[in-house]
């Protein structure tokens, strides 16, 4: 009987790091599955360009909603750009990198189809999103002072009228 053990984080450094860690980890896996089923077919026709791309952008988007596959829909929500030779995928995020992985040899099958062309890749570039550097506004007040660094007008009318955000 094999057993596995599991390391039980102390505090919660310590759980993030191990949950990056199986994120890597299962990244890892995917990356090592997905190039073991990609296959090299030669399909005899024209260069891919960013117009060619353009052309069969919706027709793709159309096929993967036809599956019901909503989250690979939503990373072909970002234009597919042509970059130095290669379709270019924008990701937010972990999970969002390993369902573009995965689609990967489905999209160059379709491209290549639709578009009748020649070999070309697909890389993946991740995008993190930006954490807003402002403070949360949490209270009414907090609000109302940075609407009213956005309008000036709103200071204004606080005084003219006596308004006031906590009540």
């Amino acid at each position: 009987m094999l057993q596995k053990t599991i390391a039980i984080p102390k505090n919660l450094g310590q759980t993030k790091q191990l949950a990056e860690q199986k994120a890597k980890e299962e990244l890892q896996n995917a990356k090592t599955k997905v190039s073991e089923e990609v296959v090299e077919v030669k399909v005899e026709g024209r260069d891919l360009t960013q117009a060619i791309l353009d052309e069969v952008f919706t027709q793709v988007k159309e096929h993967f909603q036809k599956l019901g596959k909503s989250m690979e829909v939503a990373i072909l929500g970002q234009a597919m750009k042509m970059k130095d030779g290669a379709v270019v995928l924008d990701v937010m995020g972990h999970v969002q990198e390993e369902l573009a992985l995965k689609m990967k040899p489905e999209l160059v099958r379709i491209v290549r189809e639709l578009g009748n062309v020649n070999h070309f890749r697909v890389e993946i570039e991740i995008k993190e999103e930006l954490e807003s550097e402002r403070n949360k506004l949490y209270t009414s007040t907090d609000k109302f002072n940075f609407l009213k660094e956005k309008h000036a007008a709103l200071g204004e009318f606080q005084r003219r009228f006596g308004l006031e955000t906590d009540f």
